[in-house]
């Protein structure tokens, strides 16, 4: 399996980043709607198998299928854009402004949610029959997560929208991580495995991720749970996407792009005594003064969508 080194997969997640905010908006609704269309089939899934066989670790082993089809398929997640499309700005690549982050941002968000909640209505309908019935199983068990994840928080107060806060920022710092190493590998094989690891610690440990929220708790209030559209917003989606936000840009996109982006200037040992060796702010690699010389600046423009732009 091919393996991309740091240094190359940073200019990759820029390339990324860049790419997604010249995007036109049709493609951008059509591919956030996507993504979260798949991403919370993935989700309804493992809560099944982890309802049917009573074995949670199970259905977290599973819930990255859906995760590794969007990205193969090459649709996005808000908490994915939240990590990649920053970096262009901060790379000063062309069109790349911080009006085009947020623009991609709110168009993302609002694609995800249709996605989201399109599957909520649809395993709603799965899950009684047409509401000609009471909710499966499953369907209790998805209305119990909307419950104790807006009530259950509310009940802790400031505490519980602490950790509320806390597991937004630990999700996106695992998702955002398997959105990276989706672009580590030139090899399906070697994408799928790389994905699948943090995905598989992110749904175990039970962290908040915005986009399986926008499935989880409209089905929860059309399978009947005890909680209300403000409970949701306020002790559930809007801390999550901030922490999301946070976790995604300030533990994964920032420390990969400064430490192998714009690598520091380092010292290097002579008989004489310690010099410094300058290092090219946009390199891959680490290069020595004749290196430096051959290197001819590239522009990326958004004619063709770069190979990895997931």
């Amino acid at each position: 399996m091919s393996y991309i080194k740091p240094a190359e997969l940073v200019t990759r997640m820029v390339d990324a980043g860049a790419y997604k905010i010249q995007m036109s908006t049709r493609d951008t609704l059509i591919r956030s709607f996507m993504g979260a269309a798949f991403l919370t089939i993935a989700a309804a899934f493992a809560v099944t198998v982890s309802t049917n066989t009573g074995q949670p670790l199970l259905g977290a082993i599973l819930f990255p299928v859906g995760f590794v089809m969007l990205y193969l398929l090459g649709y996005d997640l808000l908490t994915g854009v939240f990590t990649l499309a920053p970096l262009a700005v901060l790379d000063k690549r062309p069109g790349a402004t911080v009006g085009g982050v947020l623009r991609n941002w709110g168009l993302v968000f609002l694609g995800n949610f249709g996605g989201a909640f399109l599957v909520a209505v649809l395993m709603a309908i799965y899950f009684t029959y047409g509401f000609t019935t009471e909710p499966s199983a499953v369907g209790q068990a998805i209305a119990e997560i909307g419950h104790g994840r807006t009530v259950g928080y509310a009940d802790h107060g400031a505490g519980g929208m602490l950790t509320l806060f806390i597991r937004g920022v630990l999700c996106n710092w695992m998702v955002s991580t398997g959105v990276v190493l989706a672009m580590i590998s030139e090899n399906v094989l070697g994408k799928i495995i790389a994905m699948w690891l943090p995905i598989m610690l992110f749904f175990y440990m039970g962290f908040e991720h915005s986009i399986v929220n926008m499935f989880l708790f409209p089905s929860g209030l059309l399978l009947g749970a005890d909680f209300t559209i403000m409970d949701y917003l306020i002790w559930n989606e809007v801390p999550t996407v901030v922490g999301n936000l946070i976790g995604g840009l300030l533990f994964v996109g920032l420390p990969l792009y400064f430490t192998y982006g714009r690598t520091a200037t380092r010292k290097v040992r002579t008989r004489r005594g310690t010099t410094t060796a300058k290092t090219h702010d946009t390199a891959t690699r680490t290069m020595s003064p004749a290196d430096e010389s051959a290197v001819v600046p590239v522009s990326v423009g958004r004619a063709a969508e770069p190979a990895n732009a997931r």
